[in-house]
């Protein structure tokens, strides 16, 4: 399957146009993740396929590692945020995929992009498998699923996807330390509701299971209610810290 799909051309019929995209991986000291992730990738690279590493200031072996499997290898400040929108300047993609280092996007991920390059509004993300047994991931990942087609907010583990045209009208991810994509999430809908797709994605529960899986739903679920109420993302992102 090549990066194409039919599109309409000055009313002559149908004509094939090449469309685009970039994946952009923000990486901080990822070196146990980041090579599985950019395996399920290498299949479209060179056909299409752009893939993007953002380090912000990793001291492990993240770089050496994930080099040979990406377009681009960039550096910028520290901040998922920052990475991102760094590497969205960076990308030639008509359409641009943020994605978590230990997260594996499924092996048909491009049909879930639009059939129509023209369509500058498109924006989606993916449904979430978590990858752990506790039978209590099972009853996140479904709540996880639920809220986000229900609000359409995308959180970063479901590898939110838009089109380059719509990244630059909107302004990227704004520069916090939490919750940018629940921001960006919120503006996006004001404008279109997100396409979900069909076949999920596996994202490690790696935090789940190292600092309790009931724990974790309580923490995250008490930092969303305190965005919800306006607390400021740096001090949601200090009570984070604490927790991890």
């Amino acid at each position: 399957m090549e990066l194409k799909f039919s599109t309409l051309a000055d009313g002559q019929g149908q004509t094939p146009a090449t469309i685009t995209v970039s994946v952009i991986v923000p990486v901080y000291n990822e070196e146990s993740a980041i090579v599985s992730t950019l395996e399920v990738l290498q299949r479209w690279r060179g056909r299409g396929l752009e893939v993007i590493v953002v380090d912000g200031g990793s001291d492990d072996q993240t770089a050496c590692l994930a080099k040979p499997w990406v377009d681009q290898y960039l550096y910028s400040a520290a901040g998922r945020a920052r990475q991102m929108n760094a590497g969205a300047v960076e990308a030639a993609g008509d359409y641009l995929m943020f994605l978590h280092a230990d997260t594996h996007l499924p092996e048909t991920f491009l049909e879930n992009l639009p059939d129509n390059s023209s369509d500058s509004l498109q924006w989606g993300f993916f449904p979430v498998h978590l990858s752990g047994r506790h039978w209590l991931l099972r009853c996140v990942e479904r709540g996880m699923n639920l809220r986000s087609r229900l609000t359409g907010i995308a959180t970063g583990d479901q590898a939110m996807w838009l089109s380059s045209s719509l990244w630059r009208r909107s302004g990227g991810f704004k520069d916090i330390p939490l919750m940018e994509d629940v921001e960006l999430s919120k503006r996006l809908r004001k404008l279109t509701w997100p396409r979900v797709a069909v076949e999920a994605l596996c994202t490690s529960s790696r935090r789940w299971e190292s600092q309790g899986v009931v724990s974790t739903i309580a923490l995250m679920w008490r930092l969303r209610l305190m965005y919800f109420l306006g607390v400021r993302p740096s001090v949601l992102a200090r009570r984070y810290r604490s927790q991890n």
